[in-house]
């Protein structure tokens, strides 16, 4: 038995323009397809499609994806490294969270905090190694100033500015694997909520917002952050400023 592209979308509830981006990429090849250009799929493809979405939903990028299930790399060890960084993660939001609520008793009278305390889960490498990079591009002044304006915020602001970032990354994840380009009118609608969150602690005018993109694929600190939820995310970044800044952006 044989499914076209339109019921297999509609089966695994994803777009065929999605399905047609993996046939071109060797991700996932129909079983034929038909003289009047029509694809199909057999029940050997929806197999395979099911461990792409099972992988996906692991958060593993297609490209790895596509080496474990063609056996070019191993699935335990591909798995076992995402794990790692997955832990290391969490045990990063687990020290912040614990210096926050630790802060909140010491704002309200109880349990006072060394000086020591306060900065656990905040002054890791990567993040003073960022806000070097920071202070080399746009000065102390900047810095300070985004700082300044990110610290006034309420903390529930503060969380749901983290949650915004988070959900922005994967949903520009997502349209990269759908083959969408920067350009889309899908991409440069996140875009312009990447420039509204960049603006709640600095407002970036044209240059500066496309050097801001151009850090993301030059810095290999940045990059590698990016490199981790997809390895096209930071070139979809640059390059979707670069299109949004020249379109809507002025220089001061």
């Amino acid at each position: 038995m044989s499914w076209s592209t339109s019921q297999v979308a509609s089966m695994a509830h994803l777009t065929a323009r999605t399905l047609r981006h993996w046939d071109a990429i060797g991700l996932l090849r129909p079983a034929h397809t038909a003289s009047t250009g029509l694809r199909y799929y057999n029940e050997e493809q929806l197999l395979r499609l099911q461990q792409i979405l099972l992988l996906r939903r692991l958060g593993l990028p297609l490209a790895h994806i596509g080496k474990i299930l063609d056996g070019d790399l191993d699935q335990v060890a591909a798995l076992r490294r995402h794990g790692d960084q997955l832990r290391q993660e969490k045990e990063r939001l687990e020290a912040l969270s614990a210096t926050v609520e630790a802060t909140i008793r010491q704002l309200e009278g109880h349990a006072p905090m060394s000086p020591t305390q306060w900065f656990d889960g905040l002054t890791d490498e990567t993040r003073a190694e960022y806000e070097a990079e920071a202070r080399r591009r746009w000065g102390d002044q900047a810095v300070d100033d985004s700082h300044a304006a990110l610290a006034a915020l309420p903390e529930t602001e503060q969380r749901r500015m983290a949650r915004q970032w988070e959900n922005l990354h994967q949903r520009l994840a997502d349209l990269v694997d759908q083959g969408h380009s920067p350009s889309d009118a899908a991409i440069q609608e996140l875009i312009a909520k990447h420039h509204a969150l960049v603006s709640k602690a600095w407002t970036p005018e044209r240059t500066s917002y496309i050097g801001l993109g151009a850090m993301y694929v030059e810095d290999p600190r940045f990059r590698a952050t990016f490199d981790r939820i997809h390895p096209r995310l930071a070139h979809t970044l640059r390059e979707g400023i670069d299109h949004f800044a020249h379109q809507h952006l002025n220089d001061a």
